[in-house]
This record gives C-alpha cells, structure tokens and sequence, in this order.
C-alpha cells in the first residue's frame, strides 16, 4: 500500500484520537483502579489464588465430570472467584475495565458508522452488530432479521 498525504493525515489524527481517550475520565478512572488493584495485597493474594485454582481446574476439565475430584474443584473455583470478584478492589477495576471498553466499543461504532451503516461492529460480549439485526440471534446461531444486501 502506497502511503498518500490523506493517509498520513487521517495517521494524525488518530494519533490525537489516542491521546484524547488517554487523557479522558474514563481512561483515569480505569489507571486509577488498576494501580489500586496493583497495590493491593489482599486483591492480588485472592487473584493468585484463583488462578492457582483455575489452573488445577482446568486439569480436570479434560476428564469431566469423570474426575475423581471434580465436584470438590467445582465449588473451589466458584468460591475462590465469588472471594475475588467481592473483594473491593477487583469490583472497582472490573467496573472500569468494562466503562473504559463501552467507551472505546462507542467510539469504534461511532467511527464505523460515520463511514457506512453497513459495517458490522465487534462489541463487548464478543457478538457483532449491524444495523440490519437488534437481537443479537445470528452470533448465537440463532435465527434473526439480518437480511443480505
């Protein structure tokens, strides 16, 4: 691809896109919880325990139900991450994490949008949107009102 000035300028003024969403509420109130959780002891204490659990649990995820230990490992895992996910810190930085990505979700539909409706945005939970579809149905493999053009 052969770099043009509008090329170079549209490289601009993403640059200064960037530098507002870092210098944004949002993005703040994300750094913030994440030193927060960083700093933690208790937090980061609860989050190695739950990977150190997830871990084994993964193990016995190959065998299934089947393993001896599975049931025991499946109250273990839902414990360790309900301790986790309780602690004050995690619930803090959860809670931006997920502000900062509607945010970023929002410009990129935004900026989509503005070029064609037609094109289909990746959201949060993983599903894609276009404006043709308002349930959602089609990510899941099922039915909806997405018509091709």
């Amino acid at each position: 691809m052969i770099m043009t000035l509008e090329h170079v300028q549209i490289l601009d003024q993403t640059d200064h896109l960037i530098d507002m969403i870092k210098q944004s509420d949002v993005m703040q109130e994300y750094e913030c919880a994440l030193k927060q959780l960083e700093e933690n002891e208790e937090a980061q204490s609860l989050i190695q325990s739950f990977k150190h659990i997830k871990e084994h649990y993964e193990d016995v995820q190959r065998f299934g139900r089947y393993h001896p230990d599975y049931q025991e490992i499946m109250k273990n895992v839902r414990s360790s991450k309900r301790k986790m996910d309780m602690n004050e810190y995690v619930a803090k930085f959860k809670l931006a994490e997920r502000n900062l990505q509607t945010f970023l979700d929002d410009i990129s539909e935004s900026i989509a949008r503005s070029v064609s409706e037609k094109i289909i945005v990746p959201k949060e939970n993983g599903l894609l949107s276009d404006s043709g579809c308002s349930s959602g149905s089609c990510g899941t493999g099922g039915s909806c009102g997405c018509q091709a053009s």
